[in-house]
């Protein structure tokens, strides 16, 4: 099957505030740190945002923070769900009347796709409906997030490139190409959120089995 032409969006995207943004396309560096811990820059390396764990022994939580560290959005994974979900609220709040948006996979069981659906909490369609999607591949570095089930693209993650002037930790950065007049805090929150979603993915595979006496973790057996 032909795949579909990726037309960016002409229409202004505003999720999450219009001061966040810009008449003309925007490129953003994102550099992975640690573990839920992400630095995001423009191309001239000057700081944007930062992403920070604040995760509770029930939850894994994440708060998108400015450069003088206030919390623009904090998000929440959604506890005992098959699809992945996370809540994304306004600043540090847990409120639900501060809910922006929500999020979960299409699938319970996803090999090597990092696909989303993003539902904005104001919506007046279906429920069931997304009214934006990501698809592609985390581990590629090449995740596109669409305007709900069409062709038309907000942002496009690659890798970065040698001749970009990254020399240390090049695996961890790459780059988010965001289309002009859209809401590049809504594009990094939902980056943040799949980035959380994979390095739990990740965790899930070391964690301790015990069965029948035999502890396996992360593929060494050991007897009890």
């Amino acid at each position: 099957m032909a795949q579909p032409n990726k037309a960016p969006s002409s229409s202004p995207v505003c999720v999450i505030g219009s001061h966040f943004m810009v008449p003309q396309q925007l490129d953003l560096i994102v550099d992975r740190i640690s573990s839920g811990i992400l630095l995001i820059t423009d191309i001239n390396h000057k700081i944007i945002f930062k992403v920070k764990p604040c995760d509770s022994f029930i939850h894994e939580r994440r708060v998108l923070l400015d450069v003088d560290d206030q919390p623009i959005v904090a998000m929440r994974d959604k506890s005992m769900t098959v699809h992945d979900g996370w809540y994304v609220f306004r600043g540090d709040s847990r409120s639900k009347s501060d809910m922006i948006f929500t999020t979960k996979k299409p699938r319970m069981i996803q090999l090597f796709k990092s696909d989303v659906n993003v539902f904005l909490a104001n919506k007046t369609c279906s429920k069931n409906v997304c009214d934006f999607k990501v698809k592609g591949s985390w581990s590629k570095r090449n995740c596109t997030i669409y305007m709900g089930d069409t062709s038309t693209t907000i942002a496009q993650m690659s890798k970065m490139q040698l001749s970009e002037n990254i020399v240390k930790f090049v695996n961890e950065k790459f780059k988010v190409t965001i289309s002009p007049n859209v809401d590049f805090t809504f594009v990094i929150t939902i980056i943040a959120i799949i980035e959380a979603m994979e390095d739990s993915g990740k965790k899930n595979k070391g964690v301790v089995q015990v069965v029948g006496g035999v502890t396996e973790v992360a593929g060494t057996i050991l007897l009890l």
